[in-house]
């Protein structure tokens, strides 16, 4: 057997486990999806070449483990050879994660699987300082989980109240969860620094009183989980052109590359500079 390059083949998904016998094969599925037919191969090739073990990884993907060493390489060209694309590890841009998103969840406010599949076809194994992750979430919710990531994408609804059918039952100021509405005798007003985007107004209002003006997208950097956790920070308010929210994106991982450290998350990069600093650097010429 020709002497495995243990580095390169990391790089495409295919990584040496703790026991240097046997390697794991991850694979690279945009936003969590798959299909039936995929899940069928995926289940034969790990009986094949492995155990017939299978591991969904956190970031919704799928692992093979337990595949000798001597069989590694015939076992990825099986699945490649099925369609099936490789995952990544190390220093590179990894498979975005994503919820349902409007398409199927009630409370989905964007597109979040077209926006996985756009990123990930533009950014997806692109060399980083350190891994970058994206995650998109359909709204404040926040299932994917969009502020752990480097980047997080979270779709937002701004309300607005209409008077004309409310009966002042109060129900939206008890079931938001910031606080954020107050009422006055007989009005409601919004106060913007506290609001979520989160929709639940505009959905459980029983009157349609709460109606939503706008809706879009949240942008939040520098998250990571691990051994040093860090939420993101928020970087625009609500944007409503998705276009923007693409040209932002671009200019984040550009902003990344030329100033992080090897070995140095975007959060920290971020810690380093100054929230202030890269936020300005990176707003400076946008307008939504």
């Amino acid at each position: 057997m020709p002497e495995l390059d243990v580095a390169e083949l990391k790089k495409v998904g295919t990584i040496q486990q703790r026991d240097k016998e046997y390697f794991v094969l991850r694979l690279r599925l945009a936003g969590g999806n798959t299909n039936s037919a995929d899940l069928r191969t995926v289940a034969e090739i790990a009986r094949k070449y492995g155990r017939g073990d299978i591991h969904l990884s956190t970031r919704q993907g799928i692992e093979i483990p337990y595949v000798p060493a001597d069989k590694a390489l015939e076992a990825r060209q099986a699945l490649e050879d099925a369609g099936l694309q490789m995952g990544a590890c190390g220093p590179r841009i990894r498979v975005v994660v994503a919820c349902q998103g409007r398409e199927i969840c009630k409370w989905g406010i964007i597109d979040t699987k077209s926006i996985a599949r756009r990123l990930d076809a533009e950014y997806f194994g692109q060399d980083t300082p350190h891994k970058f992750k994206f995650g998109v979430t359909g709204c404040p919710h926040n299932c994917a989980k969009a502020s752990e990531n480097d980047v997080g994408i979270m779709g937002g609804l701004y309300p607005e109240w209409q008077p004309d059918n409310c009966t002042r039952c109060g129900l939206c100021v008890s079931v938001c969860p910031a606080q954020a509405i107050i009422q006055d005798g007989a009005r409601f007003t919004l106060n913007e620094e506290k609001c979520l985007y989160c929709s639940i107004c505009t959905a459980l209002c029983p009157q349609n009183s709460w109606r939503r003006k706008a809706e879009g997208y949240l942008l939040t950097i520098g998250g990571t989980m691990g051994k040093q956790q860090r939420l993101g920070d928020k970087l625009t308010g609500l944007l409503t052109d998705l276009e923007t929210v693409y040209k932002l994106v671009q200019k984040i991982v550009e902003y990344y590359r030329q100033n992080g450290r090897k070995r140095e998350r975007f959060g920290q990069t971020i810690d380093r500079l100054g929230l202030a600093r890269v936020r300005g650097e990176l707003l400076d010429g946008f307008s939504d």
